[in-house]
Formats: structure tokens, sequence, C-alpha cells
């Protein structure tokens, strides 16, 4: 087991290293200047200079990548162009908040999810599997930022029950969890009721059947258990997405985290705090995917034995 954790270790170390060299020399070849930008429209261009020094983005570009990734193995991810403060201070005041956030939509999404799901396959055909079936594609379909502001018009501005935005009281929370977990509820739905036809067709669940067990035990015990392997890498990726794909959401509902955090650098062309955005959201990604596939080891030795 230890050997087989270590590997996936090593596999996500290439994927981060990857991630930082593209965002780097990506963001490079955008037009724009920072240093313009930071000073302002109307400095003087020996502003603008003196700033782009001071910045080092006068050095050539493979310099300044050498530089950053000695300051990245320092644990140093820069200094934020905009507020003159430290990346790392600023990205660990709104992880919590985009976590929390995430760990919120993904629990609800998998409780939905997985109980549709089930509903739809037991009742195959019939009316709660076609309602289901509607209310899934509905999910997938809708747009994010469209049901957002839809809600923030029933819930917040006709009804008055909930706040519009910002981020404080568990009222808070309602809106855009529930606004983030739709897609993910409906695809659970989707997968968990594949995985249950399926699995419900195999030789050991007609054997349990034939011994005389009892059908609520051979769907919890027998087919559910199996058919949820499959479901729990999918929960596992749709958080992962949650935690670094979160930006619509946290835009539409003024949520103070890493998504809206992402907006403001790149309309601002803070290329330390967008690296150290992106950063932070590729290794949450490879953390995610880590724990899922120790968990589904777990779950199934076959894949430890491979």
């Amino acid at each position: 087991m230890a050997r087989y954790i270590f590997g996936r270790i090593l596999m996500g170390i290439p994927i981060l290293f990857l991630v930082i060299t593209a965002v780097f020399f990506a963001f490079r070849m955008i037009p724009g200047d920072a240093a313009r930008i930071i000073a302002g429209d109307e400095a003087p261009q020996e502003r603008v200079e003196q700033i782009r020094r001071d910045l080092g983005l006068d050095r050539p570009a493979i310099v300044q990548y050498g530089s950053y990734l000695a300051n990245l193995f320092r644990g140093d991810l820069g200094t934020s162009f905009s507020s003159r403060r430290p990346v790392a201070l600023e990205l660990s005041e709104r992880y919590w908040n985009t976590f929390s956030l995430a760990l919120a939509a993904i629990t609800l999404a998998t409780i939905l999810g997985v109980g549709m799901g089930v509903i739809s396959a037991v009742f195959r055909g019939q009316p709660a599997d076609h309602i289901v079936t509607i209310l899934a594609l509905l999910g997938i379909s809708i747009p994010v930022f469209w049901l957002g502001l839809l809600m923030m018009q029933l819930f917040s501005v006709n009804l008055g029950l909930l706040p519009a935005a910002g981020y404080g009281t568990w009222r808070h929370f309602v809106m855009p969890t529930i606004t983030l977990s739709v897609f993910s509820i409906a695809f659970i739905t989707r997968m968990t009721r594949s995985s249950l036809l399926e699995t419900i067709q195999q030789d050991y669940v007609r054997t349990a059947r034939a011994k005389g067990v009892r059908e609520r035990f051979v769907l919890l015990l027998h087919s559910l258990r199996n058919a949820l392997l499959p479901v729990t890498i999918i929960v596992g990726l749709r958080f992962g997405y949650m935690v670094g794909g979160a930006v619509i959401t946290e835009e539409v509902f003024a949520w103070p985290g890493l998504g809206r955090l992402l907006i403001l650098a790149v309309a601002q062309r803070d290329i330390p705090l967008v690296q150290g955005l992106l950063l932070v959201f590729a290794a949450s990604f490879v953390l995610v995917n880590l724990l899922v596939d120790i968990f589904y080891a777990f779950l199934d030795p076959r894949i430890r034995y491979r």
C-alpha cells in the first residue's frame, strides 16, 4: 500500500511542474503591461520603467522563471503587485472560504445525487425514474450564473429570506452551495443510476436473490456497495473542480474566495497572485485525486495489487 501511495505522489509532481511552467510563460504572452497598470494611465514613462525594474519585469523571461522556481522551493510565492502583500498571505486569508463552500456543495451533491440515482435505478422505467431523469437533465443544462441570479431574485429580492451576497452566517451559504452543487448533483445522479443498473445484473446479485435474501439487503449490501466504487471517483473529481472552479459562483454572490480573487488578479494583471492562485488550484486538485485514489484502493484491493 505504501508503494502505491508513493507512486501516486510521484505522478503528481510532474503535473504541478507543468502547471507552474505553463502558467508562468503563458501569462507573459498576454498583451498588456503590469507596470503601466500599477503606475496608472497618467504616470510618466520614467515611473513605469522604475516599477518595471523594481518588480524584475525588465529581465529576460527565462531569468524570471529561474528566480521564481528558486523562490518557490523556499516557500515564497512572491509579492502581489496590486496589494504589495505576500501572495501566500493573500491566499491563506481566502482559501478557507472557498474550501468550506466546496465542502458544503459536494456534501449536498453526494447525498442528493446518490439518493436520486438509487431511486431512479430501483424504479427504472416508472414515473419516479422519469422525474429524476428530467431533473438531472435540467441540472446539467442550467447555466450556473443564471441559476444564481434567479435564486437571488426569488429568495432575496422577492421573499427576503436569504442575503443576496456576502459571507458570514449559515444563511450566506445556502444559495451559493445550491448553485455550485446543482451540476454535480445531476452528474452524480446519472453516474449512480448507470452504475447501479449495471451492478444489479451481475451473477452474485442474482445468487443472493436466489438464496432468499431480502431485496433491501440485496440492494444495500450487494448492489449499492459495489456500484458506489466508480461514483467515489466522480465525487472526488467534482470536489477538486469545485475548489478551483467556483469562480462564477463566487463572483455572482460576491463570495470572498479564491475564485473571486482570481478575477481581480487577472483584471489588474497581478502576475504573482495569478500564478499563486493557479498553483493552489492545481495542488488542491492533485491532492484530492491522491486521497480519492487511496480511498478507492482501500475499497477495492485489486487496485493495490495491480
